[in-house]
Order: C-alpha cells, then sequence, then structure tokens
C-alpha cells in the first residue's frame, strides 16, 4: 500500500491564555500562565480555587443565541477552533463537502457541564428546569457530529475518548486515515470544559491538583523537585490535515508535517504511569516515522507536574534516546495553560508544530528544584531557539492519560 504525506495546513486553538494561533503561541512564548481564580460557583469546600480557564473566549462571535443555547461548552469550545483552523488553511465554498472528509475529536469528559445541570434539575424533586436538548448537548460525541454538520464533512466521524491523550489519539487517528487512502482531509483535535463543581471537587479526594492558590500563575512547576501537582484547565486546539501534495498544488501554507503516531497501553494501572509503556509509545511513533531518536530535536512534553508523570517521563524519554536525551531541549506547557484533560494533547501537538515552524522551543515556567529524577533540559530560562538542531527540525508530542493510554505523535518541518 502506497504510504503517502500528511500535512498540518490550519490551526484553530482556545487556550486559557488566548484565542486564535497567534495570540496563543505569542504569550506562550512570552512565558504567560493563564492560570487564575476560579470563578461562577462556590469554592469554599476545595483545596485548589484556581484553574486555567478561557476567560478571552466570546462564544457570542461565533454562534447566535439560538445556537448556544443548543451547545455545551465543550461543543462552543470545539466548534469555534474548528472554524478558526478551516479559515487559517483558507478552505471554504464546498471544499469539505463530501465523503472524503471527516472529523475526529477527542474530548475526556464530554459535556460534563450540562450533565451536572441535568443532574441538578433531576434531583431537584421537581424544582429544576428539564431539558429535552439533555442527551445532544451531554453525548461525548456532539462536538465532532457537530462540526461535521457545520461543515457538511460527510466521511469518518469519531470520537475519541482516553483520558488524557484524547487529543493526540484523535490526530493521529486522523493522520492515518489520510495517510492509508481512506479520507482526502480531516479536522482532527480535542476540547474539553471539566472545569465544574463535581470535577474539582473529584479531583480533590485523588490529590493530584496543586493546592498552591496564592499566587495561580506559579502553582504548576512541571520537573521541579517541589512540584505539587497540575492545574485543571479547559481549551480545544483543532488542526485541518490534508494530503501533502493537495496542499502544494492549491499553495496552502504547511505548517509541518505529521510523519510517525503511536498509541500504546501500559496495561499495569489504572492511574499510576509506567515508564515502559511511554517508551515503546515513543519508540514506535519514530519506527512510524522512520526517524532515528538522534534526529529529534525537540520534545513536547506530557509534564503534568505531579509526582510521579514527570519521573516517569524523563525515565522514558531516556530510555528510548540514550545519551541524545540530554542534548534536547524539552517543555511542558501545561506549566502556563494548565492540565485540559482530553484537549491537552490536541493543543500540545499544535505547540509542537509551531516550535519547528518558528525554531523556537517555548518555555516551562515555574521550574525552581532540580529533582535527581528529573535531569533533562527542560527550557527553564524561557523561549530557546532551535537553530543549532539539524535541519529540517523533527520534534515528538507526548500524551500520556489515565488508564495507562499513550500517544506519541511526530512531526516533522516541511522542506
Amino acid at each position: 500500500m502506497t504510504i503517502r504525506r500528511v500535512a498540518v495546513t490550519g490551526i484553530g486553538i482556545i487556550a486559557p491564555v488566548g484565542v486564535g494561533r497567534e495570540s496563543v503561541w505569542t504569550a506562550l512564548c512570552e512565558g504567560r500562565s493563564g492560570i487564575a481564580p476560579l470563578e461562577g460557583f462556590d469554592t469554599s469546600r476545595l483545596k485548589t480555587t484556581i484553574a486555567g480557564l478561557c476567560r478571552n473566549f466570546r462564544a457570542e462571535e461565533f454562534f447566535d443565541e439560538r445556537e448556544m443555547s443548543r451547545l455545551d461548552r465543550v461543543s462552543q469550545l470545539a466548534i469555534a477552533a474548528a472554524r478558526l483552523a478551516v479559515e487559517d488553511a483558507r478552505l471554504g465554498n464546498g471544499q469539505l463537502d463530501g465523503w472524503d472528509s471527516g472529523v475526529i475529536i477527542g474530548t475526556g469528559f464530554g459535556g460534563q457541564r450540562s450533565i451536572e445541570e441535568f443532574c441538578e434539575a433531576y434531583f431537584s424533586e421537581g424544582q429544576g428546569r428539564r431539558s429535552a436538548l439533555a442527551i445532544p448537548k451531554s453525548m461525548y460525541n456532539a462536538p465532532s457530529s457537530n462540526i461535521a454538520i457545520r461543515f457538511r464533512m460527510r466521511g469518518p466521524n469519531v470520537t475519541v475518548t482516553t483520558a488524557c491523550s484524547s487529543g493526540a489519539n484523535a490526530i493521529g487517528q486522523a493522520f492515518h486515515l489520510i495517510r492509508y487512502g481512506h479520507a482526502e482531509r480531516m479536522i482532527a483535535g480535542g476540547a474539553d470544559a471539566p472545569v465544574t463543581p463535581v470535577v474539582m471537587d473529584a479531583w480533590k479526594d485523588m490529590r493530584v491538583l496543586s493546592t498552591r492558590n496564592d499566587p495561580p500563575e506559579r502553582a504548576c512547576k512541571p520537573f521541579s523537585a517541589n512540584r505539587d501537582g497540575f492545574i485543571l484547565s479547559e481549551g480545544a486546539g483543532i488542526v485541518m490535515l490534508e494530503l501533502l501534495d493537495d496542499a502544494r498544488e492549491r499553495g496552502a501554507h504547511i505548517y509541518a508535517e505529521i510523519t510517525g503516531y503511536s498509541s500504546t497501553a501500559d496495561a499495569a494501572h489504572i492511574t499510576f504511569p509506567d515508564a515502559e509503556g511511554e517508551a515503546e509509545a515513543m519508540k514506535r511513533a519514530l519506527a512510524d516515522a522512520r526517524t532515528r531518536p538522534e534526529e529529534v530535536a525537540y520534545i513536547n512534553a506530557h509534564g503534568t507536574a505531579t509526582r510521579l508523570n514527570d519521573a516517569s517521563e524523563t525515565k522514558a524519554i531516556k530510555q528510548i534516546l540514550g545519551d541524545h536525551a540530554y542534548r534536547i531541549p524539552v517543555s511542558s506547557i501545561k506549566s502556563m495553560l494548565g492540565h485540559s484533560m482530553g484537549a491537552a494533547g490536541a493543543i500540545e501537538f499544535i505547540a509542537t508544530a509551531l516550535a519547528i515552524e518558528n525554531h523556537l522551543a517555548p518555555p516551562t515556567i515555574n521550574y525552581e528544584e532540580a529533582d535527581p529524577e528529573c535531569d533533562l533540559d527542560y527550557v527553564t530560562e524561557g523561549a530557546r531557539p532551535l537553530t543549532g538542531s539539524a535541519q529540517p527540525l523533527t520534534a515528538l508530542s507526548n500524551s500520556f492519560g489515565f488508564g495507562g493510554n499513550n500517544a506519541v505523535l511526530v512531526a516533522r518541518e516541511h522542506e
């Protein structure tokens, strides 16, 4: 079977630091945090009272009042980011309409906000307002289905839910569909809006959230010895993928090529990470990309700032890359954005593609103390040029989720 090349030609991103590719990338390179005090519900019973909310997102700029009432926030974020990606790719006038165009979206929590509203109405013994839209607003495939309807994309339509690796797996699956001839173009990525009272309370009992509420922008400290957990956030990251030949023919801007992807399961523990499974995902992704470990110039890490994850990921990187691991810039943008669950892997892949295009690695902010178990180069001094690396640049984007679900994407600079 002929292996076809796949290009990233459009980027749509909504994150706690901004809306749109340019504003988010600028904020990341400047090391700006989007973590702030929680708003909208009572936090008096919570130990963590900060989160990464997309405060600059204005749903009314993308939807009319009727549409907003029919869409959970996760769908609003996903559809808006998809529109930004399609516009960025300069596709329109029916170019996505057809059986060869599809959508794959990852989400960890789906329409969680709507679920909680409907449960509150149900358990209020008739006092709450019930809605006929309960199912279509809260179902996990609402984001992907609504995107397909909006752009008349009648090809593969799939929802991926593999916890924190959902968005990365969605992009990887879309990449393989195009690569092996099952689709010509795909909208792919992740969206999540899990910052809700019930979810925040549930995470509290797992003791994986940082409790350093003041100052909020300093709370998340990936790879630092004094890290104490991640910060929950929301967001959406969507990319437009298409055949490289088609992109070249129409003169599209190509941010990067996706050259490899792998998905593995630790099959070890439902919440504890396993370095062997993570390393195998990196190994197989590099093999899929026909790329040697020494060719990797940058790694965008999963980097959650939990004790176990950061140490496990560091161990896995060293296992696969050997001595070369110490010469590669590694960064975690969760230090600025927080952890947006099912959207995180897609947002981080976008950051990886932009790092390749701009030859610039975004920083890991809030690093304060060296940890003997985390001894790689974590780009702690601010954004760093990648000018000394071999050309064309190749990078890894790591995403590891609860359940032991690992996804690794390989991106390469377009020549």
